[in-house]
C-alpha cells in the first residue's frame, strides 16, 4: 500500500486550505450566528473548480480522483463544515449522479455548469415518511404527454433555497414499490415547484435546509436520470459516493477540534504550569489523533476503492459511521480541554460539536450504516 499523495493531490490540498483559511474563515462565526448562505464564497469555489473536482474535463469538471476530493473536503470543512457540505452535496451527489447516469442531453445542459460552479445543485431524496426506508416515496409522478406531473414534499434539504437544478426522486409506479420510483432533474422557477422556509439549525447553520413541494410540477421526460424505475438504485449508488464526502467533512471538524484543544493547552497555565503538561489531557490529545489517523485511513481507503473502480459500498459506510462518531467525540473532548471557556462562542470549539453531530444523521444515520455493513457482512461469509 502507498500511503504517499502524489503531487497533484499534495497541490490542491494546500489550494484548499489557503482558500478555506483566507476566503471562508474571516465570515465563518458571523455566517454561522446569522445562518447566512455563503453566496460569494460559493461563486469562488466554482471558479477554482472545487464544485465538479471529480467531473471529466469534457463536462467542464476538473477531472481529478476521489482522494484529492477527500484531502479538499477536509480542509474546507476544518474551517466550515457548512461550506463542505454544500461542497460535498455538488460533488458527490449531484455531478456525480449525473454524470455516472445521465444522458447526453442532460450532461450537455445540466452538468456542465454544475461542474464549472455557474449553477448549484441539490439531492432530494428524503420525505416526512421516508428518512431511513427511503422506499417509502410518497412524491408521485404522473406521466402525462411528453411530461411528469410532480405532486408531493420533500424535506431536510442541503441547498434547499439556493440550487439551481434539483435531483427529485418519485414513485413513477406504486404497484412496483422502490422498483417504481424514478429521478428527475427539476429546474427551480419552474410552476408548481416551491420551498418552505429555511430551517433553524443546530448546526451547519450557513448551509441552507428546506422542504420543498411539488404541485402539478411539469417536468418533461427527457429530464429523467437513467432510467424510469431505477431512481430508488441511483439514489443509492450515489449515496455511497456521498458517504466519502460526508466522512471527510467529519474528518475536518475532528482536525479543527484537535488544533483547538492543542493550541488551548499550551496556553492555558493551572497550578502554575500549562494544562498540556498534565496526564490526563495529554491522554486526551493523544486517543483524539489515533481517532482521527484511523477514521482517514478508512476514508483514504474507501475513495481508494471508488478511484480503482472496485466496490466501496462497505468501506464507504465504514468510514461515514467512524469518521462522524469521532468528530463528535473530538469536539466534546475540545470542549472539555477548554473548560467553561469552550461553551461559549468566541472559542469556536462549541461550533464544532454543533456541526459534528449531523455527520451521525444525514446521507444515511449511524444506524443505517451498520445495516450497510451488517448485511455485507453476512452476505460474504
Amino acid at each position: 500500500m502507498n500511503f504517499e499523495f502524489t503531487e497533484e493531490q499534495l497541490m490542491i490540498q494546500e489550494s484548499a486550505r489557503d482558500f478555506a483559511q483566507n476566503e471562508i474563515a474571516p465570515t465563518t462565526v458571523k455566517r454561522d450566528i446569522n445562518a447566512e448562505f455563503p453566496a460569494d464564497i460559493v461563486k469562488k469555489l466554482g471558479e477554482l473548480g472545487f464544485l465538479g473536482m471529480m467531473v471529466s474535463p469534457e463536462f467542464g469538471g476538473a477531472g481529478l480522483d476521489t482522494i484529492s476530493y477527500v484531502l479538499a473536503m477536509i480542509e474546507i470543512s476544518k474551517v466550515d463544515a457548512s461550506v463542505g457540505v454544500i461542497m460535498s452535496v455538488n460533488n458527490s451527489l449531484v455531478c456525480w449522479g449525473l454524470e455516472e447516469y445521465g444522458s447526453d442531453f442532460l450532461k450537455q445542459k445540466y452538468l456542465i455548469p454544475l461542474a464549472q460552479g455557474q449553477k448549484l445543485g441539490a439531492f432530494a431524496l428524503s420525505e416526512p415518511e421516508a428518512g431511513s426506508d427511503a422506499t417509502q416515496q410518497r412524491t408521485m409522478a404522473e406521466k402525462n404527454g411528453e411530461f411528469f406531473v410532480l405532486n408531493g414534499i420533500k424535506n431536510w434539504i442541503t441547498n434547499g433555497t439556493s440550487a439551481d437544478y434539483y435531483l427529485v426522486m418519485a414513485q413513477t409506479d406504486k404497484e412496483k414499490g422502490h422498483k417504481g420510483i424514478t429521478t428527475f432533474l427539476v429546474e427551480k422557477g419552474i410552476e408548481g415547484f416551491g420551498h418552505g422556509v429555511k430551517e433553524d439549525k443546530l448546526g451547519i447553520r450557513s448551509s441552507d435546509t428546506c422542504s420543498l413541494t411539488f404541485e402539478n410540477c411539469k417536468v418533461p421526460k427527457e429530464n429523467i436520470v437513467w432510467e424510469e424505475g431505477r431512481g430508488f438504485n441511483f439514489a443509492m449508488n450515489t449515496l455511497n459516493g456521498g458517504r466519502i464526502g460526508i466522512a471527510a467533512q467529519a474528518l475536518g471538524i475532528a482536525e479543527a477540534s484537535l488544533d483547538a484543544a492543542i493550541k488551548y493547552s499550551k496556553q492555558r497555565k493551572a497550578f502554575g504550569k500549562e494544562i498540556s503538561n498534565f496526564q490526563a489531557i495529554q491522554f486526551k490529545l493523544s486517543d483524539m489523533a489515533v481517532k482521527i489517523d484511523a477514521a482517514k485511513l478508512l476514508t483514504f481507503k474507501a475513495a481508494a476503492l471508488k478511484d480503482a473502480g472496485k466496490s466501496f459500498t462497505n468501506e464507504a459506510a465504514m468510514a461515514k459511521l467512524y469518521s462522524s462518531k469521532i468528530a463528535v467525540e473530538c469536539a466534546l473532548e475540545a470542549i472539555q480541554i477548554h473548560g467553561g471557556y469552550g461553551y461559549v462562542r468566541e472559542y469556536l470549539v462549541e461550533r464544532y460539536l454543533r456541526d459534528a453531530k449531523i455527520t451521525e444523521i444525514y446521507e444515511g444515520t449511524s444506524e443505517i450504516q451498520k445495516v450497510v455493513i451488517a448485511r455485507s457482512l453476512l452476505k460474504d461469509n
